[in-house]
C-alpha cells in the first residue's frame, strides 16, 4: 500500500471509530431515556426484558430465556416467579419434557407489553416532534443504517 493509500486508511479507521462513538453514546443516552419515561410501573429493566423477550420468543424454557436474557437460569427463575405472580407470564408443561416448563406471555402480560411500548413509542414521538421535517427526513433516511447495525450477529459455525 502507497503512503498516501496508508493515510486513507487510517484517517477512514478514525473516523469510523469517531462515528462508533458518537452512535455508541447517542444508543445509550436514548436507551436510558426510553427506560425512564415512562417507568414501567414497578417492574425492573430485567423484568421488561423478559417480557419482550418472552413476547418475541415463546414459548420457550427458562434456561434458554435465561440464555437470550444473558442471565443465569436461577436468576431467571427468580424474574419469571415474579412476572407469574404479577399476572403477567404463565408457565405450562414442555410437551417434549415433561419435567421442563415453557413460559408464555398472559394476556394480562401482552397488554402490559403493548401499553408499555406504546408509551415509549408516544414519548418517542413527541421528541421527534421537536425536529424540523428536513431533521425527521435525515432520521428516516438513516433508519435502514441502524436496523443493519441493530441486526443480531448470527451464531458462530459449529455452536
Amino acid at each position: 500500500m502507497t503512503t498516501s493509500a496508508a493515510v486513507r486508511a487510517e484517517r477512514s479507521d478514525a473516523r469510523t471509530a469517531e462515528i462508533a462513538s458518537r452512535v455508541r453514546l447517542i444508543v445509550g443516552r436514548l436507551s436510558r431515556q426510553l427506560r425512564l419515561h415512562p417507568a414501567g410501573d414497578g417492574l425492573t429493566s430485567t423484568q421488561l426484558a423478559t417480557l419482550a423477550t418472552v413476547e418475541r420468543l415463546a414459548p420457550l424454557r427458562i434456561g434458554d430465556l435465561a440464555a437470550a436474557e444473558g442471565i443465569s437460569a436461577a436468576t431467571m427463575t427468580r424474574v419469571v416467579a415474579v412476572l407469574e405472580e404479577q399476572g403477567l407470564v404463565a408457565r405450562r408443561a414442555d410437551p417434549d419434557d415433561g419435567r421442563a416448563c415453557q413460559v408464555l406471555l398472559s394476556e394480562h402480560g401482552r397488554a402490559e407489553v403493548e401499553r408499555l411500548r406504546g408509551q415509549r413509542t408516544g414519548y418517542l414521538a413527541t421528541r421527534l416532534r421537536a425536529c424540523t421535517p428536513e431533521q425527521r427526513a435525515l432520521l428516516e433516511a438513516a433508519l435502514p443504517v441502524l436496523e443493519l447495525i441493530a441486526q443480531d450477529e448470527p451464531e458462530p459455525a459449529g455452536g
